[in-house]
Order: C-alpha cells, then structure tokens, then sequence
C-alpha cells in the first residue's frame, strides 16, 4: 500500500508541471482586438475581417478614428484600448499604422499587426519615411477641400487604392470616405510601440497607395512576422480571410 501510495504521488508530482504549462499556453491567447482604419476609410473598411475574427472567439472593436489629427486619432484609439477588459492586439491599415505606432505605447497592447501600413520611428512622419522609395501613382490623385482636409478622387479609388475589388465595392468606398485632414500626414510618434512589442506586417504586392517595397523595408526594420499577399492597398477588403488568419496569429502568439 505505501509503494502504491509513493507511486500516485510521485505521478501527481509529474503531472502538476505539465498541467501549470499546459494552462499557461492557453491563458496567453488574447481575445480583444482593436481595429484602425487609415486616411480615405471608415471603419466599414474591415467589414470582411471582423465576422471571420469573431467565428475565432475574438472580440473586436473597429474604431471610427475623426481624421481631424493625428492626436484626435490617437485618443479615439487610446478610449477603444481603455475599454477593452484586458489584453489588446492592435490592428492598423495605412495611417492607421502611425496611429497604432503611438498609441501601442499603452500596456494593455500586446502586439501590434500593420496592413500595408505606415510604421515610422519616433519623430518620423510619413513624408520623410517614404522619400528613398518611388512615389505611388496615388499621391497624385487627391482632390483639396477647404481647411486643408483633402479627399482621394473617384480615380484614385477605382485605380490606386481598390483596384482589386469590384465596381460595387469602390463605390461603397467612394460613398462613405471621410474627410481626411492632410496635417496628419506630418504626424510624427513620441515612441514607437514596435521596439517592445510582438509585430506581424501584411505587404500588399500590388499596392499602389504605398510603394511595395517600403512595406518590406519597414516590415523588415521591425523585424516583423511578414506575410505578403498579392493585393492592392485595402488587403482587408479583396483578401479578408488572409488578413484575419494573421490577426488570429498574432491573438494566439504564433510567430
């Protein structure tokens, strides 16, 4: 009886390790991911993505950035990030890239995933990060407002920044782009979130609102977990299930 009772115990030694691992490796799973649109998008822009990421137990939150400023941006994702219950990964598409930059700063963010986005360092802004790389053919199709916002014409949209999707998708886009202030083109981080923090980069090979290879040199500089689809500048549009199996990814820690 005592060499059987020696053996239970010396089992239950063994097997309380492994179960302490095998929980720990489950904790880790993030469940709250916030999204953030860029400049000429709303958050309709990851209308695609946010059932696929749901179906995986996530609960997502896609934030309506003002495009007024980039410190507007930052605090509407900040409010987002503060709502959250715990963990957060954090999502940016375009300039929502230089928003998720800085307000990854918060310690609730746990990784960070860029979609064709900006990723400057601190005290860099978009103009100066993209000035070794060829100028996109979008930069020559937006239109001036008043007040200095600017808006993507009707062409930029059809030939430079969806041209992946189909007629109805772009004139969706087209109906529903917000104002976008073009000060916040100039907006430089205080820190970037990307030193500290787990990243994953989505290039898109056909895009022609960011030069395809400032995506890779920038994804390369953050040492990011890269995937690159051949899509135009809104992946999460015309390559929805791709992008959310990288969200998924970064949710679960997978590098």
């Amino acid at each position: 009886m005592r060499g059987l009772f020696k053996s239970i115990l010396v089992l239950l030694l063994l097997l309380i390790p492994a179960s302490g691992v095998y929980l720990m490796a489950q904790s880790t799973r993030v469940r709250n991911v916030v999204l953030v649109h860029g400049a000429f998008a709303d958050g309709s822009s990851w209308s695609k993505v946010i059932p696929l990421l749901q179906a995986q137990g996530l609960h997502v939150t896609s934030v309506a950035i003002p495009l007024t400023s980039f410190t507007d941006d930052v605090a509407a994702t900040k409010r987002a990030i503060a709502a959250e219950d715990g963990p957060v990964i954090l999502v940016g598409h375009s300039y929502g890239g230089v928003v998720i930059t800085e307000a990854g700063n918060d310690p609730k963010v746990v990784g960070l995933v860029y979609v064709a986005a900006f990723a400057p360092d601190a005290n860099q802004n978009i103009t100066e990060i993209s000035k070794p790389f060829p100028p996109p053919p979008g930069l020559n199709m937006v239109k001036p407002l008043t007040d200095g916002f600017i808006l993507l014409t009707p062409e930029g949209i059809e030939t430079a920044f969806a041209q992946d999707l189909t007629k109805e998708e772009k004139a969706l886009i087209l109906a529903v782009q917000p104002q976008t202030a073009g000060a916040i083109f100039g907006a430089k981080p205080t820190e970037a979130a990307w030193h500290d923090k787990p990243t994953w980069y989505i290039v898109s090979s056909n895009d022609r609102m960011i030069a395809p290879e400032q995506e890779k040199s920038m994804a390369k500089q953050m040492n990011a977990t890269t995937t690159v689809l051949p899509s135009s500048h809104v992946a999460m549009l015309s390559h929805p299930r791709e992008v959310a199996n990288v969200i998924v990814d970064a949710a679960t820690g997978k590098k």
